[in-house]
């Protein structure tokens, strides 16, 4: 960086925020009228789950919601993106089915009130994986074209219950996940295998994104808000600078980000590379979906952590299934790696900030200059409670600090960031790792639950004080 201690490469109008999402904080799992979601089921089959854990409790959000504004409120964070529980605030998915559970519109409702009475700015996306387990169980969840008109009601409803003080939306949170962890790798809810069902329910997903964005656009233009969709994506790099291997990080980033990016951003449909290697198994929009799709989000959400290299995959060097980041191999015929030298988190991810700026630039190229807005960026580190009862979590500050500074690089090479989001607020259920893995500002108790902010979270402060100024970034 080249600009002075007290001089920041971020816009004034940059959202600086803290990210969570519902089944993985609330608990509450049967509180109050909720229906069951697939994870809540999900989490009960021996073995999915790490230590046999589940969201039943997690962090007690849902009843301790007010401590965790107020600590929000004490660390001065802008914005808090936070999820829906479709099944909290419909408990079999659908109105025409159970109606409308008041109680969990109220939770919302409330929630909300005290985000806005903090000065906290609502970030609310409707859909973070936990589909009501009716939906999956009696119509086939995802793998069902209907599901696209039942999101669009369920996103009309939280538009008309809280829309008045919501001015930020997104549909769905990393459609990738649903699609390859829960319908191809089978390692997330509903935990199926397949290697057709992934391309169906990614078109469903995008199918119910843009009725959505419809419904919100046509019937709630009034409440002058802001809707997109988040993906996630990591940086592929070539493994040589052989053309093979650039065609094949070419092609790894048109199965990750392009397949969902592509049909919103693009020219409304799925990249070429997947079109010629799926065939068949990859469903085709109607005209009517294309122009739906095109232009239907108002903004670039991005998830990234890590970066891996990709090489054209050989007879000596197969595709290899690496659930986590690979997607479907088979149909990419991609080798993917990481360099041994690489810092690594607690999830095994490696920590390469330039991998961040280079994903930046380049969907800035691809999409044309996209206001892009980071949903989550973070690390898993679990570092001792010390006698003191502090948390100095040194190496979780230096990845904030280096990702942050190689988003600061892509900005002054023009790109359009407009957001960063840390991952997350507080330790909390990832997932199928159950709690073993640590990525909050805010350290959770696991036997009491207590609350305890972490030297990142005061780190983070003071970032967003300073607008994420050089002092900050380089410690200067």
């Amino acid at each position: 960086m080249t600009y002075a201690p007290n001089v920041t490469a971020f816009p004034g109008d940059f959202t600086w925020g803290i990210a969570t999402s519902a089944y993985q904080i609330e608990g509450g799992h049967d509180a109050d009228g909720k229906g069951p979601s697939i994870w809540d089921a999900f989490c009960r089959i021996p073995g999915r789950i790490a230590c046999g854990e589940n969201g039943d409790v997690a962090c007690d959000h849902y009843h301790r919601f007010r401590e965790d504004i107020a600590i929000m409120k004490e660390l001065r964070i802008p914005a808090y993106r936070l999820s829906i529980s479709w099944p909290r605030v419909l408990p079999t998915g659908r109105i025409a089915d159970g109606g409308v559970n008041e109680a969990g519109v109220r939770f919302y409702s409330e929630l909300i009130d005290a985000l806005l009475e903090a000065g906290i700015t609502p970030w609310v996306t409707l859909y973070h994986w936990d589909l009501p387990l009716a939906l999956q169980t009696e119509r086939d969840g995802w793998l069902n074209p209907a599901i696209a008109q039942d999101f669009a009601d369920y996103a009309r409803l939280c538009f008309k219950r809280f829309g008045d003080r919501v001015r930020h939306w997104i549909t769905l949170n990393e459609p990738w996940v649903v699609a390859i962890l829960g319908y191809g790798h089978g390692v997330f809810a509903p935990g199926r295998k397949s290697r057709s069902e992934p391309y169906l329910a990614a078109h469903h997903l995008l199918r119910a994104h843009a009725k959505a964005v419809e419904v919100y656009r046509k019937e709630f233009s009034q409440q002058l808000g802001q809707i997109g969709i988040t993906n996630n994506c990591d940086w592929r790099e070539p493994r040589s600078d052989k053309p093979q291997d650039i065609a094949a990080a070419e092609r790894a980033l048109d199965f990750y980000i392009g397949w969902f990016a592509d049909p919103i951003f693009g020219h409304g449909d799925y990249p070429a590379t997947m079109r010629e290697r799926v065939a068949d198994r990859l469903p085709h929009f109607t005209d009517a979906e294309h122009e739906a799709l095109r232009a239907s989000s108002d903004f670039f959400g991005l998830n990234t952590y890590t970066t891996m290299f990709a090489a054209e995959a050989t007879g000596a060097e197969p595709p290899q299934d690496v659930h986590g980041n690979g997607g479907i191999s088979e149909d990419q015929e991609v080798v993917l790696s990481v360099d041994p030298a690489w810092e690594r988190t607690d999830y095994h991810w490696a920590v390469v900030p330039w991998g961040c700026r280079k994903l930046l630039e380049y969907l800035d190229r691809r999409y044309g200059h996209p206001p892009i807005v980071i949903t989550e960026n973070g690390c898993a580190y679990d570092d001792p409670v010390r006698p003191d009862g502090g948390i100095q979590d040194d190496r979780r500050i230096h990845f904030h600090r280096r990702y942050l500074e190689a988003c600061a690089e892509a900005v002054a090479q023009g790109v359009n960031l407009r957001g960063y989001f840390a991952w997350s607020l507080m330790d909390n259920l990832e997932w199928a790792k159950g709690y073993e893995l640590r990525f909050g500002l805010v350290h959770i108790d696991g036997r009491t639950l207590a609350r305890t902010p972490k030297a990142s979270a005061r780190w983070y402060a003071e970032c967003i004080a300073s607008n994420g100024s050089a002092r900050i970034l380089l410690g200067s």
